[in-house]
């Protein structure tokens, strides 16, 4: 397993820590920092990709930034939210399908803002071209899984409960 660690003198991250991070990861991903906060991942098949991004958010300390990606799952959930009940609707799709788009951010948690929170939403194809898509709870990777994280660096994005909506909106 190919990993680059160009993060290490900017957070400090002693040699043992990161050693320990990595065996927690496994072979979850691969990535290499393409510029400075710039990191492209390859998730390894069959992988969770919340389970994967989150371990790799935390493995380099992102607690504010963008998440875009490509690639194919055959079973995800989805989560819908209903404005007039404010509940949410899950729904799971067992089958192959294409990641058309994959996008997101990562803040901290609103229970513990030294955690990485992924917001997430996904739309996927069907083998008959129709799409399905919503905000992603769990997805497993058939196939391959790329892509490209941004960290804004020592910004910090937290998040706070808003009562009219339901949601955990931004918190600056």
């Amino acid at each position: 397993m190919k990993k680059y660690c160009f993060f290490l003198p900017r957070c400090g991250i002693k040699r043992a820590k990161l050693l320990y991070l990595r065996k927690i990861a496994k072979t979850m991903y691969q990535y290499k920092e393409v510029s400075p906060h710039l990191y492209v991942l390859s998730l390894d098949n069959h992988v969770e990709i919340v389970e994967a991004l989150t371990a790799f958010c935390k493995e380099v300390n992102i607690l504010a930034g963008e998440i875009r990606g490509i690639g194919a799952i055959s079973e995800a959930t989805f989560r819908f939210l209903d404005p007039a009940t404010k509940q949410y609707v899950d729904k799971t799709f067992t089958e192959q399908m294409e990641i058309t788009n994959l996008t997101g951010n990562v803040s901290g948690r609103p229970d513990d803002p030294t955690l990485p929170y992924l917001h997430i939403h996904i739309t996927a194809s069907r083998r008959d071209y129709t799409c399905v898509g919503g905000h992603l709870l769990s997805a497993r990777i058939n196939g391959a899984c790329e892509l490209v994280v941004e960290d804004f660096e020592d910004a910090w994005l937290g998040r706070r409960k808003d009562e009219e909506t339901g949601l955990n909106l931004y918190k600056f």
